[in-house]
């Protein structure tokens, strides 16, 4: 009787606004190969397939060879896991509802998970980063949009439908309006656009000197690093924000009540100027038994890596499938 061979690869791509990242992954976690190609070059989703199909299938056979790769998991903001469909995603180039993890399953004829990048991170931040241990907390994905995932018991709460977690969405404040379409999201206070409005709002607002002035496209980097250089008008920016931003976080932990929260995200690397205001605030607003007892953490991790491995976490979840057996 011949023994059945386990196969011991993954496939992880982490899908961004930007750039879409593939690797190979082997079962502890380690990266054998890894590329990307830029996202926003294709916007009809059959052409993103194509290419992604194209090129993940090139890795493969410069790394092994296919009869090595178990399944395939993917990150991508407004997908769901529940359904394998990205749904609405206001900050990608593909509108309404794609069945993505079908797509891209009937093209490489292997098993497919698809997931939101927020639930992608804190599965990457449970295995490899800050959450490794934990079995309640929050991890916040915060760059163009605003996502998160929360586990409970360890287990990640996905809700009916796979859309559990869309804080960047949750109701905040009157006066902006959202890439969603909605008014008062958080996402529109604490998303890099609405970080990029609060700056230019309140250099209408003020004379006061500022490097802010001169720069042509400003950008939540390019703020933070005028806070290193003593900005005062780009501190009160980041202060403005994370006043915001921890009045949304103590909401949520109320509710949750998480043993941590994570930050993750290019964002999350303005790093003080960005956590103090929003600590400040969230021990202000959130409820008083929780308060001085949630941990804050800035993720550890390389963001882009830590979403393959997130993405590859996942795929090990799904059952194994092969059109060619």
């Amino acid at each position: 009787m011949e023994e059945d061979k386990i196969k011991t690869r993954v496939v992880g791509v982490d899908i961004s606004n930007e750039r879409t990242t593939y690797a190979i992954v082997d079962i502890r976690g380690n990266i054998i190969a890894e590329d990307s190609f830029v996202t926003t070059d294709y916007e009809d989703v059959n052409n993103f397939v194509s290419m992604l199909s194209e090129k993940v299938l090139e890795l493969i056979e410069a790394n092994g060879g296919y009869d090595t790769i178990r399944s395939l998991g993917i990150s991508c903001p407004s997908a769901s896991f529940i359904s394998g469909n990205i749904v609405n995603a206001p900050n990608l180039p593909w509108k309404g509802i794609i069945p993505l993890a079908a797509m891209v399953r009937d093209r490489l004829g292997i098993a497919v998970a698809l997931a939101n990048d927020a639930h992608i991170s804190a599965l990457g931040e449970q295995a490899f980063g800050c959450a490794h241990g934990m079995k309640d907390f929050i991890v916040i994905n915060i760059g163009v949009g605003l996502g998160s995932c929360f586990f409970s018991r360890g287990h990640e709460h996905q809700g009916k439908e796979g859309f559990a977690g869309e804080f960047g969405h949750t109701f905040i404040e009157h006066g902006r309006t959202c890439a969603c379409g909605k008014e008062g999201c958080l996402e529109a206070f604490v998303g890099a656009n609405g970080i990029i409005r609060t700056a230019k709002d309140l250099m209408l607002e003020s004379d006061t000197p500022s490097l802010m002035r001169n720069v042509e496209k400003l950008s939540p980097r390019i703020i933070a690093e005028f806070c290193d250089k003593g900005d005062e008008l780009a501190i009160e920016v980041f202060r403005r924000t994370g006043h915001i931003f921890g009045v949304g976080l103590a909401n949520y932990a109320s509710i949750i009540n998480p043993e941590a929260i994570i930050l993750t995200g290019g964002i999350s690397h303005a790093g003080k100027w960005l956590v103090e205001p929003t600590r400040e605030s969230f021990e202000k607003h959130v409820f008083g038994n929780m308060r001085g007892k949630v941990k804050f953490f800035v993720s550890k991790l390389n963001d882009r890596e830590r979403d393959v491995l997130g993405a590859s976490a996942l795929a090990w979840e799904v059952p194994e499938y092969s059109l060619f057996k």
